[in-house]
């Protein structure tokens, strides 16, 4: 076994990690990765695309990586049932998630219908009052009213009692979906998973689809069976590119992994956003006071926040209904409601984090934090979940404990190496949950109040192996180094070129040295704010977010004058100023001498 020498000797940073090279400019790595390379084809490499790939992973696109939908169980199946109900103008809904990914699977169905001039309409369940997936109340109720079809989407994979009351009541359900499945499955009339654990290799090599590629991939599937059924003989074909938008938005926001055709949806997407056509997305990105074109980090940050409140402290529809609008003012104002609630959200995510928060010297030491209150809103736990989480180190999981029901409703988010999701399944097996799913790095679960305890235990004995091995490894992977005088606005634009960047695909990490701080200080919310020189007596300004508390923070702000350090972190462009500049967001720092 190889052991990597550590970057700059860094063993031990200020934040604890050992500093090694993804595999960029300042590693041979037996020839593999050179001098010679350029920069982009060093990070493409870096992250694992193979020489004979450089050229197609430069410019991703759906051409290269879109495979063909019947690849997937019930691909077929459902686009044919689908199909069927556009041709004989049936009633269908579309049954969603209340999250990003779930307003934007939503929408796709809905515009994609009404491209091929039917409409469907939508059911978006309450967070509070009916909880995730879909309820058997809900779906025989829709039954009733005339929906002969219901499709849901980001959820479902695990209903077994609500699709079973559907099946039994002759109501047709198509379960659209991408969190993981357990051996049986539920009765529906068909359900397109990728995670299904009866799918092909070539299936589940896409199993890190959000629920919104999922729907892109059906989209594709109904149109060329309408093709087959010469549906579009009087008719033009439905633009299916001007739906990436959509799908750019819930696979960013739902954090899947941006590799493979996930890289080619938000590429293209991008571009798509970018162009405004979508009258409700114009109005998310004016809500949001973007002036640009929308990043990816946009997605993440901005947008998908602001969709995600709807559903979290507000209206469970209002993200739907904003991206299906066609009608400027309505989408004005949802887009304003949107960002008033989350507002609201920021909030009440900041009481219960610093409730939940208190908690964790109790842990005693567990590999999973599990920490859980009365009164805490359902609807911020899984931020608060991803806050502790990036604070500790560890999988966290926070549930909000309801009294009249007795029950508690969780959301957990994990590290990398350590899948959450199968885990809470297997919870649910033993009968330690009412109900439970999700993926690698994320899941939710319901569980009775008085085995929160146990299950807390469950879990620290069952992942206690992966995630030590996960935290054992954690190092700060560099792709390369420069001199203060380097951090300019166009490096910003080449690492960007090698994009979009996200889970599975990390964005450029840049070392930056040696420096002198020049000045440090706390700013908005325990922010740390930098300034840093060179010995080339090029100066810039560093920022660590949500750090000031931090070890590095503190050593920085009371232990740094007058040493030499290296910082390291992504690098940005600030525009604030009359001359944009480059700026590092500062994600870790260590001793040069």
């Amino acid at each position: 076994m190889v052991t990597k020498t550590a970057v700059f000797g860094v063993e031990r940073s200020l934040s604890g990690k050992a500093w090694h090279w993804r595999g960029g400019n300042m590693e041979l790595n037996g020839g593999a990765i050179g001098l010679e390379d350029d920069i982009v084809t060093q990070l493409l490499l870096a992250r694992g695309v193979t020489r004979d790939n450089i050229e197609l992973h430069r410019k991703p696109n759906l051409r290269s990586f879109l495979p063909d939908p019947a690849i997937f169980n019930d691909m077929e199946k459902a686009a044919e049932r689908i199909s069927q109900s556009i041709i004989a103008r049936e009633n269908v809904t579309i049954y969603g998630d209340y999250d990003v990914d779930g307003a934007t699977s939503s929408a796709l169905l809905i515009r994609l219908f009404r491209m091929l001039g039917h409409n469907a309409g939508h059911y978006i369940p309450d967070r509070l009052l009916e909880g995730y997936g879909p309820s058997g109340e809900a779906l025989l109720r829709l039954g009733r009213e005339g929906s002969s079809l219901i499709v849901t989407v980001d959820c479902g994979a695990m209903a077994y009692d609500a699709l079973a009351q559907a099946s039994d009541a002759g109501v047709d359900v198509i379960v659209v979906d991408h969190h993981k499945c357990a051996p049986e499955l539920p009765r529906t009339l068909a359900l397109v998973n990728p995670n299904r654990l009866d799918e092909s290799d070539d299936a589940a090599a896409h199993g890190h689809l959000a629920a919104v590629g999922v729907a892109f991939l059906l989209a594709v599937a109904i149109t060329r069976k309408l093709r087959q059924l010469g549906y579009f003989k009087d008719r033009a074909e439905p633009d299916l590119f001007s739906l990436l938008d959509l799908v750019a938005l819930g696979t960013v926001a739902d954090v899947a992994a941006i590799r493979g055709l996930n890289r080619a949806f938000v590429a293209q997407g991008l571009k798509v956003m970018a162009r405004r056509a979508n009258v409700g997305m114009a109005a998310l990105i004016d809500a949001s006071r973007l002036s640009r074109a929308p990043t990816c980090s946009d997605c993440g940050f901005a947008l998908g926040p602001r969709i995600n409140a709807g559903g979290r402290v507000g209206e469970s529809t209002l993200g739907v209904r904003l991206l299906t609008t066609e009608d400027p003012e309505e989408a004005r104002r949802i887009a304003e409601q949107l960002s008033d609630l989350n507002e609201e959200r920021r909030a009440v995510e900041a009481a219960v984090q610093e409730a939940a928060e208190s908690q964790i010297d109790a842990q005693h030491n567990r590999s999973v934090i599990v920490v859980s209150g009365r009164g805490w809103h359902p609807g911020v736990i899984g931020i608060v979940a991803g806050r502790i989480k990036e604070k500790t180190g560890k999988p966290t999981l926070v549930i909000a404990l309801d009294e009249e029901t007795g029950q508690g409703k969780g959301s957990g988010r994990s590290i990398a190496g350590v899948d959450l999701g199968a885990a809470i399944i297997a919870a649910r097996e033993m009968d330690l949950l009412v109900a439970g799913g999700g993926h690698a790095m994320a899941a939710g679960l319901t569980v009775d109040s008085d085995k929160v305890d146990a299950l807390a235990e469950w879990l620290d004995e069952k992942l206690s192996g992966p995630v030590s091995r996960a935290m054992e490894g954690q190092t700060m992977l560099l792709d390369l180094a420069v001199a203060p005088g380097g951090l300019r606005p166009d490096l910003v634009e080449t690492l960007d070129s090698a994009g979009p960047f996200g889970v599975g695909w990390p964005g450029p990490r840049v070392a930056v040295g040696p420096v002198y701080l020049v000045k440090a200080d706390i700013v908005g919310n325990n922010h740390l704010r930098v300034i840093a020189r060179g010995k080339d007596g090029a100066s810039f300004k560093a920022i660590a977010f949500r750090a000031a508390e931090s070890d590095m923070g503190q050593a920085l702000l009371h232990g740094a004058q007058g040493r030499e350090l290296w910082l390291s972190g992504r690098v940005k462009i600030d525009d604030w100023g009359s001359r944009p500049q480059a700026e590092l967001h500062l994600e870790d720092a260590a001793w040069a001498n």
